[in-house]
Parts: structure tokens; C-alpha cells; sequence
């Protein structure tokens, strides 16, 4: 019932603004924001728009936002739609109403093959070819609605700036793959692995199945390597054991808060986090669970490095899906989402030593661990048994 919770209060924060490295950054972390700010950006479009979703569905806020669609393919906009079939269940017929308006729509592995549980998680809006809209959030009622009606916690980030073009040359070239009709997955693994984010402050970084560990997994694991201070807000935490032994030595030298999940639609990603809580706090990391709704939201700030799009930190993002990550070197805006996941305690439960020693029953432990085995193990080992060679 409302109200005989104490995270019944909670709200998700006001939107704020940012200025990075010569980019004008505007931050959602409320649903009802993000949706509001799409659907702007959609109608004001003038030229363009230029669009890829992991999962768009047929509900009310999918149809509020494909008919701002329509409508900006009718007025002249060309309009360029992709979205994963894997992900979304909206059927191709749901779309018609853009392509109708001479709108171009089309999907990520369309077909099932042995390459279908490899996802494209990625999410993006380019707009006239100098605004963008990326983060964690899907097309689906459940990414706007607020915490009280049980709608995801996630950020999305409205941006102008350079990085847009390298948003748009990646766009450009996943477009391109989904439009041959005789593409072949090794090209997309191709990409993935000759992509080059850069040097510079702001990056654009993506991940893959390629067989080396993609740019996104490299730079990380590069900040990781050398932080003193690790702070992030994380929809699904079991990251490889290399991954982990990182995290370990900046808790041991420094500092680590992960504010992880408390509610999921996936409860074997709850225990597969739950799995790796005795070592973290051995260490000396503070953990914390979100309760007022599920958590979606993927962001780290590394030091003086932020990362914001569409990975979690887990075997799949970090090895498999193709995901989009957008690297900000800027330790203003570094502070500026740590206060962020400051401001989400007040809707955390703190895992102590002490309250997880009073949880790590018999059988909480082997639930723990068979999550582990599901979300490390089943999932990952199937998935990446289709990443070979065509």
C-alpha cells in the first residue's frame, strides 16, 4: 500500500545542466523529463532525425513517441528509425504509420539466426544533426513513469557538441549494415573492433562481440587501473573477475560506492550481485540497493572520468552486446554525478557487513551463487558461443 513504505517518498531529481568540454549537457533523471524532452527534441526537428533503439513497444508512451515521428516525416523531416527485434515487441506494423510519411524504418537482426541472443542494447537520438539524446532508457512506458507508479530509475542526457558527429558517424555506419539485405554479422564485429574513439577529453566509446575486448571494456578497465575514487549507479553489477580485482585495489587505496540494484525485473541479477557483496565490503566498498523502484540507470565516474549510455557492468555488456558509452574527462562534471548517486541514498538501503552477514543464510548463499551461474555462465557461455566466424 502507498505510504507504509519509507522509500514511498522518494522522488527522482530535477533535471540539470552541464557544460563539459565545449558540449551543452542536459541530464533526465526523472521519466516523465526524458519523455518530455524527446518528444521536444522530435518537434523541433527540422532536417533530420536519426534514431536506434534496443526496445521500442507498442504502448502508450511508444505510440506518443512514434506518432511525434510521424508527424515530423510528414512536415519534411527524413526520418531514419532502427530498432533491435531482439528487444522490442512492437511488430513491424506498429511502424507503418512512419513509414507512411515517407519515414525509413528498419531492424537489427530482423530474422532469427544463429546471432539473435547477441543484442544491439544501444540507444541514441541524433536530431538535425547537432542535438542528441542517449542513456539507459528505452521506448516503453515502463522507462517514463515515476518511481511511485513503478517505472524504471534510469538517466538519459540531452547533448550538443562535437561528440555528436562521431553519434552520427557511428549511426552512419550501423545504418548502412541494416540496410543490406545480405549483411553478414562479422561486418558489424568489424566495426566494432576497427572503431577509434579518440584521444581527446570526450570520447565515444562502444562495445561488442568482438574477440579482443572492445574500446569501451579497454577504457575502463584503463581508468580503473590507475583510480583512486570509483563511484556508479549500476542497473546489473557481476563484471568479470578482472574487472573485479580493479575495483578491489581502488577500495583498498581509496574509495568505491556502487549504488546497485534492490528491485529488478530479473531477479537472477539481484543474486548475481548479491554473489560478490562479502569480497567488495572485505575491501573496504560502501554498497548500497536501490528500493523505491528498479533500477536502470548506467553511470560511472572513474576520478575525474564520466561514463553515461546504454552498458551495465556485467559479463554481457562488457564481452557481448554492442552497447554505446560517451567518456566526459571533466572533474566539475565528475563531482556533479556524484551528487547525483548522493541524492539516490536517500532512496538506498546500505549493505554493512553486518546486514549482509545476517542475510548470507544456506540458502540465500546458494541463491546468490545459482544467479552467478545464470547471468555469468548459462547466459553469457550460450550467447558467446554464437560469436564466430560466418
Amino acid at each position: 500500500m502507498p505510504g507504509t513504505e519509507p522509500y514511498d517518498s522518494y522522488q527522482d531529481a530535477q533535471p540539470f545542466e552541464a557544460q563539459s568540454n565545449g558540449h551543452d549537457l542536459t541530464f533526465y533523471p526523472a521519466g516523465r523529463d526524458r519523455l518530455d524532452a524527446l518528444i521536444e527534441v522530435i518537434d523541433n526537428a527540422q532536417r533530420s532525425l536519426k534514431m536506434f533503439y534496443y526496445m521500442f513497444q507498442s504502448d502508450a508512451a511508444g505510440t506518443k513517441v512514434r506518432d511525434a515521428i510521424a508527424r515530423a516525416a510528414a512536415r519534411g523531416v527524413a526520418v531514419h528509425l532502427l530498432v533491435d527485434r531482439f528487444g522490442t515487441d512492437a511488430p513491424e506494423s506498429f511502424f507503418e504509420p512512419i513509414v507512411a510519411e515517407g519515414g525509413n524504418f528498419a531492424v537489427f537482426s530482423p530474422k532469427w539466426s544463429r546471432r539473435y541472443l547477441i543484442r544491439n542494447h544501444q540507444k541514441l537520438l541524433v536530431a538535425d544533426e547537432e542535438t542528441a539524446m542517449v542513456g539507459g532508457f528505452n521506448i516503453s512506458d515502463h522507462y517514463f513513469a515515476s518511481p511511485a507508479d513503478d517505472g524504471w530509475c534510469d538517466l538519459g542526457c540531452k547533448m550538443r557538441g562535437p561528440a555528436v558527429n562521431e553519434l552520427l558517424r557511428w549511426f552512419g555506419q550501423l545504418a548502412e549494415w541494416a540496410s543490406d539485405s545480405k549483411n553478414q554479422f562479422f561486418a558489424i564485429r568489424r566495426l566494432i573492433k576497427d572503431w577509434q574513439p579518440g584521444k581527446g577529453p570526450v570520447r565515444l566509446t562502444l562495445g561488442g562481440p568482438t574477440r579482443a575486448p572492445s574500446n569501451w571494456a579497454r577504457m575502463v578497465k584503463r581508468d580503473l587501473a590507475k583510480a583512486s575514487r570509483l563511484d556508479m549507479a549500476m542497473a546489473y553489477f557481476s563484471p568479470p573477475r578482472s574487472f573485479r580485482r580493479l575495483i578491489w585495489r581502488i577500495a583498498k587505496r581509496g574509495r568505491v560506492r556502487l549504488m546497485l540494484a534492490g528491485k529488478s525485473d530479473n531477479a537472477a541479477t539481484i543474486a548475481a550481485s548479491r554473489a560478490l557483496y562479502r569480497v567488495l565490503l572485505k575491501h573496504g566498498a560502501r554498497l548500497f540497493e536501490f528500493q523505491p523502484t528498479k533500477l536502470h540507470m548506467k553511470l560511472i565516474v572513474v576520478d575525474d572520468a564520466v561514463y553515461f549510455g546504454s552498458a551495465n557492468f556485467d559479463h554481457r555488456s562488457i564481452r557481448l552486446n554492442l552497447e554505446l558509452m560517451l567518456r566526459f574527462e571533466d572533474a566539475v562534471l565528475a563531482e556533479e554525478m556524484r551528487d547525483l548517486i548522493t541524492g539516490m541514498e536517500a532512496g538506498a538501503r546500505e549493505v554493512t557487513t553486518k546486514v549482509h552477514r545476517k542475510r548470507r543464510t544456506f540458502f540465500n548463499e546458494l541463491k546468490w551463487l545459482f544467479g552467478w551461474f545464470l547471468v555469468t555462465t548459462v547466459d553469457y557461455t550460450v550467447s558467446r558461443g554464437l560469436n564466430s566466424d560466418d
